[in-house]
């Protein structure tokens, strides 16, 4: 049985200037539905409303970032020295800085291409298929 989701909860810090960094589980998500996307489930008593909070980016960009600074939009990763990885989410409401340990990352990026391996990602078959259409009227 192919595996067509993946969930892992992992240890991070969130890191402020106004408080110490406080230790917290966020839950790293990627599934086959949606093969060119992370989530990053926070819990609820890190988010601003309480009720937690999802962010998503993409697979290629958590990969660039175990690597070197990637991002330029609302998520910024870069590596924190050999053991860390800093992933920057930017918001209208502010900015949050979560640290985690880059073995972590990577063992989940691995563990995506078993799900969808790289290279191999689809849109899906309406899009395909419309793909497909427009090159056939070029």
């Amino acid at each position: 049985m192919r595996l067509t989701t993946l969930h892992q909860t992992v240890r991070a810090r969130l890191i402020s200037s106004e408080h110490p960094e406080l230790p917290i589980r966020p839950t790293l998500r990627y599934s086959a539905a949606e093969p060119f996307a992370v989530h990053v489930d926070f819990p609820a008593h890190v988010s601003a409303d309480g009720q937690g909070v999802t962010w998503m980016f993409g697979r290629t960009l958590l990969e660039e970032g175990l690597e070197a600074p990637a991002g330029e939009g609302d998520v910024r990763i870069r590596p924190c020295g050999w053991a860390r990885t800093v992933i920057e989410f930017h918001s209208p409401l502010g900015l949050a800085v979560i640290r985690f340990g880059t073995t972590t990352l990577r063992r989940f990026l691995l563990r995506s291409y078993d799900v969808v391996a790289p290279g191999t990602e689809n849109l899906g078959p309406e899009l395909d298929q419309g793909l497909a259409a427009l090159l056939d009227e070029v």
